[in-house]
């Protein structure tokens, strides 16, 4: 029977969502602990890849149990997630059909990036701190001018084995968290799918828009390029978090 699971993990300790040859991976973690449950090998199938040291409020997995087995029992879950370390939280399992696939059946991922502009020892590990005052209002114009479905190579990391680097930008924004008065900030993007790396260099882009090393104009620019050396540097990887995925069913 196949279930999504959903989790939610700090990336810090992780090589990345996928499991690597060497490296602990957020993948190779679970599929440990449901190894040591089960007494077999249970791959599981994320719904994207996170890079090394992003975080996840939503992930979304699936994986295929015995019809005997039932994730959603209290002992199997509290004994998956005492496995899985305190970085990892195995929060729901829901039975889908049987050809449901967590990766291609999403149909909108959202990720935010989190920003301040006044130094903090509380949120520093989770966010980046801007030492320069940022022109939020250009940023914000910037982002708007990336909307659509658009060729994204220019924000892409080179190499990858996607088939295209189109995707549909259907909302990218700066807002303040909790009031109009706070120093904190986070860009959330939404997208029917993104490209590795992408949010961190778009967000690098901005970032250089509300610095005004660029004109928000720029970005439009930048897009036609198809070239990931005209685009902004890549973000830290500790202040973004994949924060929601959607599905039709």
């Amino acid at each position: 029977m196949r279930w999504f699971m959903t989790l939610s993990y700090l990336g810090s300790p992780f090589h990345g969502w996928q499991r690597q040859p060497g490296d602990v991976s957020v993948q190779s973690t679970i599929e440990d602990a449901l190894a040591t449950i089960l007494r077999k090998e249970t791959p599981i199938t994320g719904a994207g890849r996170t890079d090394s040291g992003v975080n996840a409020r939503m992930m979304v997995a699936h994986l295929d149990l015995d019809d005997d087995i039932n994730p959603r029992d209290a002992i199997f879950m509290r004994s998956l997630n005492s496995l899985v370390g305190r970085h990892i939280a195995i929060e729901s399992f829901r039975p889908v059909h049987a050809d449901a696939h967590a990766r291609f059946d999403a149909t909108e991922r959202s990720y935010r990036y989190f920003v301040h502009t006044r130094k903090s020892p509380f949120v520093g590990k989770l966010s980046w701190f801007s030492p320069s005052n940022l022109d939020f209002d250009a940023m914000n114009y910037a982002a708007s001018l990336l909307l659509g479905r658009r060729d994204f190579t220019s924000f892409s990391k080179l190499h990858t084995d996607v088939k295209t680097n189109i995707c549909d930008l259907r909302s990218a924004s700066w807002r303040r968290v909790n009031g109009s008065e706070s120093n904190q900030w986070y860009f959330e993007i939404c997208a029917d799918r993104f490209l590795r790396n992408m949010v961190r260099a778009v967000v690098g882009t901005l970032v250089d828009v509300g610095r005004g090393k660029m004109t928000p104009e720029n970005v439009v620019d930048i897009l036609h390029e198809y070239d990931r050396c005209a685009a902004g540097t890549s973000m830290p990887g500790e202040a973004l978090f994949l924060w929601d995925i959607k599905y039709n069913y």
